[in-house]
């Protein structure tokens, strides 16, 4: 059974800087998208970064860029994403996602992403 695992949430104040980590596990697959989404509430869930286990692409939506940075560490099925300048609007649930039958791209989607994790919560003070 496919199983995300999500931690590194927290409360920082504004321009600040947290490590989330997803790890996936209960699957056979060495290549496979794994991305980043967010809800906040009375917004739609965004996308925020996404990354290739098995490879080293990274994307980031456009309301990150230059600010987040995704990781990938292979050999643990874990996709890091380090954000800094954190701004109160980054406040949200933080989720991870994987796809293990398409690759990552420049623009995701939540549909695409048939396993999701727990979520972790992050919460920026002004």
């Amino acid at each position: 059974q496919v199983q995300l695992v999500e931690s590194g949430g927290g409360s920082v104040q504004a321009g600040g800087s947290l490590t989330l980590s997803c790890a996936a596990s209960g699957h056979t697959y060495s290549a496979y998208c794994m991305a980043w989404f967010r809800h906040a509430p009375g917004k739609e869930r965004e996308w925020v970064a996404s990354g290739t286990i098995g490879g080293a692409m990274t994307y980031y939506g456009d309301s990150v860029k230059g600010r987040f940075t995704a990781s990938q560490d292979n050999a643990k099925n874990t996709l890091y994403l380090q954000m800094n300048s954190l701004k109160p609007e980054d406040t949200g649930t933080y989720y991870c996602a994987a796809d293990f039958r398409h690759w990552c791209s420049r623009t995701m989607v939540s549909d695409q992403f048939p396993y999701w994790g727990q979520g972790t919560q992050v919460t920026v003070s002004s």
